[in-house]
Parts: C-alpha cells; structure tokens; sequence
C-alpha cells in the first residue's frame, strides 16, 4: 500500500475506440489533466472540486501528482482543434497501487465512451529507500528530469518617494501625472506604480514628489510643504459630468463612462478617478514640474531657507531599485540613431602622443555564417556561426531589442556582456569572443562548446556516477567562487547552463541573471531565477548574496547524483512550498559524503549554508566529498575530465537536442515602425572585441 509520496506520469499514446473509426485518419489527440481534491461539504457530502489549473503534457512527457487522501486524476482527450474523445478518472493512490516491479508500471486506461490511453507510471516514496534503477529501458524514470526549465524575473522596481514603478505597455492614450502629457510610443512607454497606479514617463519617474502609498493628506510631501513652504493645499472635488473625453490627473487613463465619470477640483481644475482621490497630494493649484525643478535649484545651492538644514525632499534615484547599478546614468536623453552610434564607435583614432596600440577589429553580422540553431527563447536565439575566411565556428546569440527595451532589461543585458568579458579570465567560464549591434539586434559571439550541456546528457544517461558528478561539481565550485569575488552573483545555476567543451570540461554560460557590485551590505532583492533552483531566502522576499548560489549549487548536484529534483510540486506554488518546508530524500545507495554536502548545502538559513563565509561546515573545498580532488592542477585543467563527449568536428552538433538544430535560420524581421521609435542611445558601449579575437 502506498504511502506518503507522489507518483510521476508519462503519457505514451492513445488508441481509438470502436466509435471513432469512421473519422478521417489524420488524427491530432492531446489530453488535458484536471488533478481534483476529496472537499467534505456540509450539507452536500464529500465533492470533487478542482484546485489547480488544467495542464496539457506533451506526448512522452511527465507531470507529478502527490497521494494526498482522496485525490483523483481525470485525464481529457480531445483532437485538435477542439473534439471530445473520451475522459477516464482514477485516484492518484490507484495509479501508484499498479507500480509493483521496481515502482515502475506500463498501462492502459480505458476512456468512456471508447478508447484508450497507454501511460507509464513511477511511484516515488517519501518514507521508503529506493535502489538506483540498473534497466537502460527505464532510464526516463531515473528522475524525471525530462523538460528543461526556463527560468522567471520579476519585473524590475524603480523605488521613488515610496513609489513602485515598473515600466509597462498602455493599451490606451493615457497622460503623464508629472508633465500632463501624452505617454508616446509603441513599446513600453512609461513607468506605472504597482501600489497607486501613479503613472509617468521615464524621464519624470524619479522627479515625482508625492509619496506613496497612504492618504494624500498624511503624506510626508504634504507635511514638508506645509512645514518648510506652508503649501497644504487640499483640492476641493466634486463629482463632475464631463462632456468631452477626459483624463485622470493620477493615473493618466480616460475617466469612463456616460455622466459622473469622475471628480474635479473646483480651484484647479484637475481631475480624477474617484478610486485616485486618495493619492492626490494636498497641492492645489502648484505645477509639480515648476515645484520639482525650482526645488532641485535648491538642493544644488546647498542650503534651503534659514540656518543649515538641508532639504529632505529632493528627487530621489531609487539607491534600492531591483539590480539597478547606482551609477548608471538616466537614459532619457534626447534618442541616439543607430546611425550616430555606428559612426562614434567606428571613427578613426585621434593620433595621441604616444603611438597607441592597434585598434582592434569591429565586427559585423556579415562577418559571420549563421550555419544551425542551437538554442530559442522568448529573447532571440543562439545559433552556430562559422567566421568567414577563417574556419574557426562560435555560438552567437542574438537577442531582440524590442524584446530587451519591452521587458526593461537593458541594464541586465549590459552585466552580461560585461561578465562576458571578465570569463575571459577564468578557464571554467564561457569566453566572449566579441559583441556587436545592428538596428534591431545585439549580437554576443562566444566560443563555441560543441560537448552539449548536463541537461543534453543527464537525460541520456539518467544520472552521473559519482567521480563524474565530483568533478563537474568541483569545475563549479571554481567557476563560481571566481564570480563570487569579483561582487557578482550568478542566479541562474542549472543542468542547462553547465556546457561541456570538446575535452569534457565544465564551461558556465549565460550571464542574463547576474547582479554585480554585491559586496558586504550591497544585497540583491530581485525575485529571479528557475524555479526549481530557486533559493528559500528569494521566496520569502528577503535580501540575499551569493547563499542563492550555494543552495542552487546544491539542487544541482542532487540532480547530478540523484537523476530527480530534491523538490516536488503539483505546480509552482506547491512547488515552492516544498522548497520551503520539505526535507530531502536521500536514497541508502548513496554515498554518505555526498548526502553530508548536500544537507549542507540545501541548508535553509543562508547564513550557515555551505559556501558561505559563516558555514560552521567550512569551506566547500575541504568537504569530505571533495578529499581526493587536488584543486591546484584542477584550475589548470590538469585533471582528466572521466568524460569525454562524442564529438566529429568543429562544427558538430549531435549534442545539442535536435529540436532547434532542425529548425531554419533566420532571424525575425524588425518592425519598422517600432525601430523609428526607439531609442539606441541606451545601448551606447555594447560593442566589444576581446584580445581572444585579433
């Protein structure tokens, strides 16, 4: 009888039934999965109420559900685009009954009215030991790492006066609170508070002065003002028909509706939304814009009124805005055509007085032949590149500006180059080989690893024997200790950015993630990274370090020796809440070293989490798991990988999945109305070419 545990389901294929034989043959079924929960109702009994949403698994893909008391599966299927086949509902503690040789079952499910559907079944306990699976047929039950998981960003928080901004695409007209202008363009094109709706441009966010959240008339701009300037001057609203359309003052929408859309002030004329009313600031009749700059006037003489006091007021940049460096510059200035940047980055050296070294070359699009993809996501693509006249083959990848602009990841795509350039340095980093820019794309061209990455073989092999898991670790912990101080924080550890070169070394790639300058009480706050790696501290919101790093670290080395995630959920919430409250299981069959590092590893308090300076553990590198690795010749690359991929030539893909390198090379074309729009004055200093390259 089955215990505490979860079972995990792949579905196989689906048969017709005696019904369904006079349909066309060209048949395109897909099941959709309702997970339902046993609800004691009083006064109705016990019902089936669905929690969770409906999921649809791929065809020879796993989804997981726990024996919680009572629970059923019902599993839909329907053809494309939208005809009911048959449904079948069995109790998840029914399916894990079945898994009796080796936890590991093969079924069919009859469907009402007809049909079938074959799935396979591995049940997981939580309370008992299981030994490593030996039957290569079983090798996608191993662990069920059968997807690769793409990793999720919080938005970006620009934090003024107590504001939450974030920038964001408006649907409709909508009119700055700041300047009581239109908001223009055709991505996004200004900031909006999450807390008051507050919304403003770009270049008006950080010169707000009135303070959120909380009632206007208790706010701290209203108590200056009256304090310092003896302004406290509350509107005075009434509900007004308006005959033409209008906008709101706060939140710069159109005030709806036929009569009595809105509140007016029968002193300034301003308008508003009656859910606004509450963050207008008691400013009758001031132009904030005219107020903002003459009081910027004053915090630059210094001194305001009598005595030595210094203003408290004076626009604030946001020093805790999410990953935002405190130095970077206001991108508002007047837009830069790509035009003006090419001609800057491409003009000839003024000749200094001392002979100056060679320039080094800049590189275009038609510089390189785009060969294979590689790689896809909602940024762009990676693909294979040969350098023409040179036969030499680098992985580029190329990312969308509008998609960069549209999701405020500027700032992030200028870390990664950055941290690009400093792997250079480092033999366990990927190396940068140079970036450029067109109109509409960044390019990055890095060196090409044609060994695959630990998610391509992981899934071949279902997991690592434990020398070859030790020494991927150990290349790592190198790697990772090396950005860790230089003050950068890497956020992003999983199987699918772990690539291997030709010889078997471990290579780190991709660098979207990283914070940089994160040093003594210079924490990161931003809710990043892949879900099952994230780190316990991110999902309470709290500040963290280079911890996120460890406990990722250590959920990847579960997987490595394990072939499973160390937690398990339903969805991500349930998902999460293992992260936080679960413990780990650790199989007999595993060695006691590696379940002492990985205990310490997934340790909750980050404070006392191995890799870090606090760890009553110690340093990783003097782990018990670790006793027979000689970390000197291991920086060297000194050390035999214990595995070396297959590999034909330089330009070999079989590692990589077939996916992406089946598709067709291209790049999506620009819009052109879009590009007109932009402003390439924020990619200013993307162009770099390392010594590696000339």
């Amino acid at each position: 009888m089955p215990g505490v545990g979860f079972v995990r389901v792949k579905l196989l294929q689906v048969e017709r039934g005696e019904t369904m034989d006079s349909v066309e043959e060209t048949f395109d079924p897909y099941i959709a999965v309702n997970v339902k929960e046993s609800i004691n109702t009083p006064g109705r009994g016990t019902q089936l109420i669905q929690k969770k949403k409906t999921i649809y698994p791929e065809w020879n893909t796993c989804f997981d559900a726990h024996l919680y008391e009572g629970r059923v599966i019902q599993m839909v299927c329907m053809e494309r685009p939208n005809r009911f086949l048959g449904d079948v509902s069995i109790k998840a503690r029914l399916l894990a009954e079945k898994c009796t040789d080796s936890n590991i079952a093969t079924i069919w499910l009859d469907f009402k009215p007809s049909g079938r559907l074959q799935i396979q079944i591995r049940y997981f306990s939580e309370n008992e030991e299981q030994a490593p699976l030996q039957d290569d047929s079983e090798k996608f039950m191993t662990g069920g790492i059968t997807r690769r998981r793409g990793a999720i960003k919080q938005q970006k928080v620009h934090q003024v006066q107590g504001h939450q901004f974030i920038a964001k695409f408006f649907r409709q007209p909508t009119y700055c609170s700041f300047c009581n202008e239109f908001l223009w363009g055709l991505n996004k094109q200004g900031y909006q508070c999450t807390s008051c709706n507050c919304t403003v441009h770009k270049k008006c966010h950080d010169k707000i002065l009135g303070k959120c959240p909380g009632s206007a008339k208790d706010s701290r701009e209203t108590k200056m003002m009256s304090e310092r300037f003896n302004i406290n001057v509350p509107h005075t609203f009434k509900v007004n028909n308006y005959m033409s359309p209008t906008f709101c003052n706060h939140c710069g929408t159109l005030l709806y509706g036929l009569f009595r859309q809105g509140l007016k002030c029968q002193v300034c004329g301003i308008n508003c939304h009656k859910k606004c009313q509450k963050f207008m600031p008691n400013l009758c009749g001031i132009n904030q814009k005219l107020l903002a700059e003459a009081l910027h006037q004053v915090k630059k003489g210094g001194v305001l009124g009598q005595g030595s006091e210094r203003l408290s007021v004076s626009p604030q940049k946001s020093a805790q805005s999410n990953d935002k460096d405190d130095n970077k510059k206001d991108s508002d200035s007047e837009s830069e055509s790509y035009e003006q940047i090419w001609e800057r980055e491409n003009a000839p050296l003024q000749p200094p007085s001392r002979p100056p070294p060679a320039p080094r070359r800049k590189f275009k699009p038609e510089d390189f032949q785009m060969l294979k993809v590689l790689g896809k996501g909602s940024f762009g693509k990676v693909m294979l590149a040969e350098l023409k006249g040179r036969n030499r083959f680098y992985a580029v990848k190329v990312l969308k500006k509008d998609v960069v602009l549209e999701d405020d990841d500027v700032e992030c795509t200028m870390v990664e180059m950055r941290v690009l350039a400093l792997g250079c340095s480092h033999p366990f980093l990927t190396h940068l080989h140079s970036t450029f820019q067109t109109e509409s794309h960044l390019y990055f061209v890095m060196e090409y690893l044609n060994g695959g990455d630990l998610m391509f073989h992981i899934q071949a092999s279902g997991k690592f024997e434990v020398p070859r898991a030790q020494f991927y670790a150990s290349e790592i912990v190198c790697g990772l200790q090396f950005l860790h101080s230089k003050g950068i924080i890497y956020r992003d550890l999983k199987l699918d950015n772990i690539l291997l070169d030709r010889d078997g070394h471990v290579k780190i790639a991709d660098f979207g993630m990283c914070r940089e300058k994160v040093f003594a009480e210079n924490k990161a706050t931003t809710f990043c990274g892949t879900p099952d790696y994230i780190a316990p501290e991110i999902l309470k919101g709290h500040k963290y370090n280079s911890s996120v790093d460890w406990w990722s670290f250590g959920v990847l080395l579960y997987e490595m020796l394990i072939g499973q995630s160390p937690f398990h959920g339903d969805d991500e919430d349930d998902l999460f809440h293992s992260i936080l409250n679960d413990t780990p299981h650790y199989p007999r069959w595993l060695p006691k070293e590696a379940g002492s590092i990985l205990s310490l590893l997934l340790e909750r308090n980050p404070v006392e989490r191995m890799g870090m300076p606090g760890s009553p553990a110690g340093p990783v590198r003097s782990h018990p798991f670790f006793r027979n690795m000689d970390w000197e010749k291991l920086e060297k690359r000194q050390i035999d990988p214990p595995f070396k991929p297959k590999i034909k030539s330089d330009s070999d893909i079989s590692n990589f999945d077939s996916d992406f390198t089946m598709e067709k090379v291209q790049l999506t074309p620009p819009d052109m109305d879009l590009l007109k729009t932009m402003n390439q004055g924020v990619f200013r200093g993307f162009s770099f070419t390392s010594t590696e390259a000339l």
